[in-house]
């Protein structure tokens, strides 16, 4: 059974139901139970043409739900428009479904979060995690969202903004998580790209191309984080990063800055630092108050108390980190690092066995479990 392949076809599939229209809540239910289906049906014999399959059992899904509801009479027309036996037409349509979306009826965090959802496969609970709420809350929102559309022809497409900040979080759970995005990410802002001449969505493009060229150095043979200070910088992808930085430029000469063009900066610092230590920090702090001016994150402020303590020292760094809430993830690991620089290796070790208590993933426990370990091994020599 072909997963990634369902997963690939989802998209394409919950957007022809919409075009042929059914409104986004039935047609993601019927799309669900097409899945469904496949899983039981293809082990024995996987159709020759999976994505026609696809959408002519989810629109008699779709059907089999209409005839049901209040509006049976009206929606029995659609019957007349069923996908015809052969082949379904190879078009690409999930960067258009993002943008159907990021419908005008929803606010921007709704729309991200309906979209992650339903097109991004991301679970509801990674959602909350990456916005920062109860899981229980980001499911109360996506159930409005989905009230929301439900009925609404989606004739009207939404903005530019909320489709890129549904890539952007897609790519970050795609590079970090649980699910493999990131490609895909990449590959709908290349096309986004090549549609839109927005500087912001070429800012995405160079920070998304600059992150993944480190990702076969960020873990080691045996699936532990490898830091960014200690990552073999020749394993590093030279020609994402050329492009990277190359579009990135071309963003910047136009004199729109937006905060993906300022987070590309920093990854491109990173990049063009031949070692860790030969790092240009102090433009990366620079950077990091435009980045804080342009988006007033809490995230952003703490990513900063790490470069300021690169730059100024590790005392600057948690002078800048005390002026956070310390309930944000990972401001406990940031501590215990700061705290090792300045050399307090007793509080260092308790916070990094506290903060991979708290720490979302396997990996980054583990390391964060090893990094205590090995300051109380240094402690007790």
């Amino acid at each position: 059974m072909d997963e990634a392949l369902l997963r690939s076809l989802t998209p394409s599939v919950l957007a022809i139901l919409v075009r042929r229209g059914a409104d986004f809540a039935a047609a993601e239910d019927a799309v669900q139970e097409a899945l469904v289906e496949a899983v039981r049906v293809w082990p024995a014999e996987q159709p020759r043409d999976p994505k026609g399959w696809l959408v002519t059992v989810a629109w008699r899904k779709f059907l089999d739900g209409a005839r049901a509801d209040t509006a049976r009479r009206r929606r029995e027309g659609l019957v007349d428009e069923e996908p015809a036996p052969g082949p379904a037409p190879a078009v690409d349509d999930t960067l258009q479904l993002y943008f159907l979306c990021a419908h005008p009826s929803l606010t921007p965090s709704s729309a991200v979060a309906l979209t992650l959802r339903a097109v991004g496969g991301l679970t509801t609970r990674q959602i909350a995690q990456a916005y920062l709420v109860p899981e229980a809350t980001m499911a109360q929102r996506i159930s409005r969202a989905k009230r929301t559309v439900s009925g609404v022809r989606f004739d009207r497409p939404g903005d530019v903004a909320t489709v890129l900040r549904v890539l952007y979080l897609v790519f970050n759970e795609g590079y970090s998580g649980d699910v493999d995005l990131a490609a895909e990410a990449i590959r709908l802002t290349r096309q986004l790209a090549a549609q839109v001449d927005h500087p912001e969505v070429a800012g995405l493009l160079a920070l998304m191309l600059l992150h993944h060229a480190r990702r076969a150095a960020r873990t080691a043979p045996d699936g532990s984080l490898v830091p960014l200070a200690e990552q073999d910088r020749g394993r590093w992808d030279t020609g994402s990063i050329a492009e990277g930085v190359a579009i990135l430029q071309a963003a910047l000469a136009r004199d729109r800055l937006g905060e993906f063009q300022a987070q590309a900066a920093i990854a491109a610092l990173h990049a063009d630092a031949p070692t860790a230590e030969e790092t240009d920090w102090v433009q990366i702090v620079e950077w990091y108050d435009e980045l804080a001016r342009l988006t007033d994150s809490p995230v952003v402020r703490l990513n900063r108390a790490v470069a300021v303590g690169e730059a100024d020292g590790p005392r600057a760094g948690l002078a800048a980190l005390a002026a956070l809430d310390d309930a944000l993830p990972r401001h406990t690991a940031v501590a215990a690092y700061l705290h090792e620089r300045d050399g307090d290796l007793a509080t260092a070790a308790r916070l990094y066995a506290e903060a991979a208590r708290k720490a979302p993933g396997l990996a980054e426990r583990d390391h964060l479990t090893r990094q205590a370990a090995r300051l109380n091994a240094r402690r007790s020599r």
